[in-house]
């Protein structure tokens, strides 16, 4: 097989552009396609959906390893040259915005992999877009910016635990696997990134329901670097003195701030917070 740098260079010539509005920053280093491959990849037979393959170099190597791949792009252009590139392996090409997939349009009830170096403008999003689909994914392994990983993974207590830290922990098992240097890329972007694994799995015990407790998260992190009492008064909408009573009763200082709390502890606001509204 072509190398990645070689695959790149000859596409390159032949005309395609990374194009900036669409954070498009092509892999080129085989050491890191093989082990996002070998990561994403335990068993042939589960299927694979790859986000954002650019100019292939990943998906060519996914393709040979698993027996079905479907490569979302939303680049027209791109798809053309994937279509060309990419004949007579076994990849499915969907021109469209990966917000807007639904995987169980593709494989209907059962579980795939998610594989992707995912467009630093919009990690956030596309993140909590397939969390929300757990249930359709028996892993996810995404390339994102460095700092996006430590959030991830980041446990109570620091400055990179927040929101995003809790739905990803909540949904699955996080693991920043390793970090890649902008050289690996081209045009090489201004940062580093790193490859993180999720294993998808119902948090262990979690027993309030999904929507009231990000309902409270997301209330509790609305002010940051405020207390955890003011921050629920404002972002809930209830007056100072009944979030004080609704702290007392999950036993959570009202003076602490949202990013000391754990997941137990949330549950545990959460429970109070809708007891208190019932």
């Amino acid at each position: 097989m072509e190398n990645a740098a070689n695959y790149t260079r000859r596409i390159l010539k032949g005309g395609a552009k990374a194009h900036k509005s669409l954070g498009q920053n092509f892999l080129m280093d085989d050491r890191v396609i093989e082990a996002i491959a070998a990561a994403s990849i335990k068993d042939p037979e589960i299927p694979i959906v790859e986000i954002g393959p650019g100019l292939g170099v990943l998906t060519r190597v996914l393709a040979q390893k698993a027996q079905k791949v479907w490569a979302v792009e939303l680049d027209r252009g791109k798809v053309n040259l994937l279509q060309r590139e990419l004949q007579g392996l076994p990849v499915d090409i969907l021109n469209m915005d990966a917000l807007k997939l639904d995987l169980k349009d593709i494989w209907g009830t059962g579980k795939g992999v998610l594989v992707g170096n995912l467009p630093y403008y919009i990690t956030s999003p596309l993140l909590m877009h397939f969390l929300e689909q757990k249930d359709s994914l028996a892993s996810m392994v995404v390339m994102v910016q460095k700092e996006v990983a430590d959030r991830l993974v980041a446990k109570p207590g620091g400055k990179d635990y927040g929101i995003l830290s809790i739905a990803a922990q909540v949904s699955a098992q996080a693991e920043k696997l390793f970090e890649v240097t902008p050289q690996a890329f081209w045009p090489a972007p201004k940062v580093t990134s790193a490859v993180v694994r999720f294993e998808l799995r119902s948090y262990p015990g979690f027993r309030v329901k999904e929507k009231d407790f990000f309902r409270v998260v997301k209330a509790a992190f609305s002010q940051r670097r405020k207390t955890l009492g003011n921050s629920l008064a404002g972002g809930l909408g209830l007056p100072k003195q009944q979030i004080g009573e609704i702290l007392a009763a999950a036993g959570v200082d009202e003076q602490r701030r949202a990013e000391t709390l754990s997941i137990e502890e949330f549950q545990a606001v959460t429970e109070a917070v809708m007891k208190n509204l019932d």
